[in-house]
C-alpha cells in the first residue's frame, strides 16, 4: 500500500524502520525517515539465507518478495540528468547531513550498492530456479545503469553522488553508510575492485574508529574485509572494553543496543575466515595478538563448515565439510586450491601451502 499510495509504483517498500504494526512508511525525522530502500536491504539477507544453505525450496518460497521489491525501484527509480545513471530520488544516506545542511539527496551510494545486490540476485535466482526471464532481463537492463560508486578528491569513497564528504558538518559521522559494498556486501574487493578497496579505506582513516557500539563493530568488520586484522583487533578492544560493553556484556551504544553484540562476533569470524560465492578465505585478518589458536564450526557459503587451526601467525590445518556436493575454491593469501566437496567427507590442508592431508 505505501508503495501504491505514496509513491504510484507497483511491488513494495519500506524505509528507515517498522515496528510492531508493521509500518512502511517513512517515519519521523528528516534526517532519516525518507529512505526507500529498507526493503531492499531486508531481501539481500534472503539472498544471504539462500546462499548459505543452497536450498531451492527456500528461494523459490522468498522470491516473490525479492521480486517486489526490485519491482519498486523498476518503477521508482529517475535519470540523473548530469549523467544519464539512474539514481533513487527522493532519498538519503542514512542519518547524515550533507553540506546543505539537510539529508535529502538523490543517489547516495549506499543506495545504489544495495540496488547492485538486490538486482544481482535477482538475476542469479531467477536463472537457478528457471523462471521470470523477462522480468530478469527488464531488472539487468535497470542494473546496468545504476550510477557507479566515486572516488573523491580525498581518495575517499563518496558517501553521495557529489563530493560532499569534505565539507558535511559530522565529519567523524557514526555511520559509514557508503561502505556497505565493502561490507556487509562483496562489491568492493581487494583483488577484484582494489582501487574502490583503497578509497574505502580512505574514508574509513577519515571517519575515525572509535564510534558509537554497532557502528565501532561495523568498523571492525569492514577493516577485517580490508585484511588489516590489527587494525579491527584495535577497534573489537575498544568494543569489547567498559566504554562499549556493561558489565553483564551488553554492547553500550548508548543505551544498549544489541548490534553492537551480534557485529561484534561477526567481526571476529570475518577475521578468520570470509567466503564469496564459492571461495573460502582462511585467516584473512588474523591479527598479531592472536598468534596461536584454534576455531571449529565456522560456516562458510555453500552449506560448508570450517575449523582451524593456526601457529605463530601461520596455518597448521584447515578442515572443511559440506554438506552439499560441489567445488569449492579454498584461498590463503596468494594462494588458491581447488577441492571437491563430498558430503559426509572432510578435506584437509596443511600449513601456508595448503597441502591436501
Amino acid at each position: 500500500r505505501t508503495a501504491r499510495t505514496m509513491y504510484g509504483a507497483r511491488g513494495w517498500v519500506c524505509h528507515h524502520n517498522t515496528d510492531l504494526w508493521r509500518a512502511t512508511a517513512p517515519i519521523d525525522g528528516a534526517q532519516w525517515g525518507l529512505w526507500p530502500t529498507g526493503g531492499a536491504w531486508l531481501c539481500t539477507h534472503l539472498w544471504d539465507r539462500y546462499d548459505y544453505g543452497r536450498d531451492l525450496d527456500y528461494l523459490r518460497s522468498v522470491y516473490p518478495l525479492m521480486r517486489g521489491a526490485a519491482l519498486f525501484f523498476l518503477d521508482t527509480l529517475q535519470t540523473d540528468p548530469a549523467t544519464g545513471t539512474l539514481v533513487t530520488n527522493p532519498s538519503l544516506s542514512p542519518e547524515n547531513i550533507h553540506p546543505a545542511g539537510a539529508s535529502i539527496c538523490a543517489g547516495p551510494a549506499m543506495d545504489m550498492q544495495i540496488l547492485r545486490d538486490l538486482f544481482d540476485q535477482i538475476g542469479q535466482a531467477a536463472a537457478l530456479l528457471k523462471i521470470d526471464a523477462p522480468f530478469a532481463a527488464e531488472v539487468a537492463a535497470a542494473r546496468a545503469r545504476l550510477a557507479p560508486d566515486h572516488i573523491g578528491a580525498q581518495g575517499q569513497l563518496q558517501e553521495w553522488q557529489r563530493d560532499w564528504d569534505a565539507a558535511a558538518p559530522e565529519p567523524h559521522h557514526r555511520h559509514v553508510s557508503h561502505l556497505y559494498g565493502l561490507f556487509p556486501s562483496d562489491q568492493i574487493d581487494l583483488d577484484r575492485t582494489p582501487a574502490l578497496a583503497q578509497a574505502a579505506r580512505r574514508s574509513l582513516e577519515l571517519r575515525g574508529d572509535e564510534s558509537t557500539g554497532w557502528a565501532t563493530a561495523w568498523r571492525a568488520n569492514l577493516w577485517a574485509r580490508l585484511r588489516d586484522g590489527d587494525h579491527a583487533h584495535r577497534i573489537l578492544a575498544f568494543l569489547l572494553g567498559p566504554e562499549r560493553t556493561y558489565p553483564n556484556l551488553f554492547d553500550a551504544h548508548p543505551p544498549f543496543q544489541i548490534d553492537g553484540n551480534f557485529g561484534g562476533t561477526r567481526a571476529i569470524a570475518e577475521m578468520l575466515m570470509q567466503s564469496r560465492g564459492d571461495q573460502i578465505l582462511v585467516l584473512p585478518a588474523l591479527p598479531s595478538a592472536w598468534p596461536t589458536g584454534s576455531v571449529t564450526g565456522l560456516r562458510a557459503r555453500g552449506r560448508c563448515s570450517v575449523d582451524l587451526r593456526w601457529r605463530e601467525g601461520e596455518l597448521v590445518e584447515a578442515v572443511v565439510r559440506g554438506e552439499i556436493s560441489g567445488r569449492r575454491v579454498i584461498r590463503l593469501g596468494t594462494r588458491r586450491v581447488e577441492v571437491t566437496m563430498t558430503p559426509g567427507k572432510a578435506v584437509r590442508l596443511r600449513g601456508n601451502g595448503l597441502v591436501r592431508a
